[in-house]
């Protein structure tokens, strides 16, 4: 007799990896490595690669009343710096670009957001 088949009914699980925990990738923004050359006075061309400047943040939400870490680079800290605060930046910010902690912080922020406009 053969045994039955097995049925899974999320996606599969993997192991965390350290990529995984401490990937290169801004989590508001999505901006990762970019490769290049590296150019000698010869004109020799070695290949490198060009790391954005990620830095670990606490931002803090107006609508939820608390701060959030984030991994994010210099330029996305100045973008959210111009527009206003870290609630006004994820109400504009693309779902596609947002890592998974990000996007659930802007789902958050929304629902608080909506309750509120509810309310007044």
């Amino acid at each position: 007799m053969t045994p039955a088949p097995l049925s899974f009914t999320g996606p599969p699980v993997r192991p965390v990896k350290k990529d995984d925990l401490m990937s290169r990738v801004c989590e508001l923004t999505g901006k990762g490595p970019m490769t290049g050359n590296n150019v000698s006075h010869a004109n020799n061309k070695t290949r490198r690669r060009f790391l954005p400047n990620l830095n670990d943040v606490t931002l803090q939400s107006e609508a939820l009343g608390r701060g959030f870490k984030f991994r994010i680079s210099a330029a996305a800290l100045r973008t959210v710096d111009h527009r206003g605060g870290l609630d006004k930046f994820m109400a504009k910010a693309k779902d596609s670009d947002l890592s998974a902690n990000a996007l659930k912080v802007k789902k958050a922020i929304s629902k608080a957001s909506d309750g509120a406009e509810a309310l007044s």
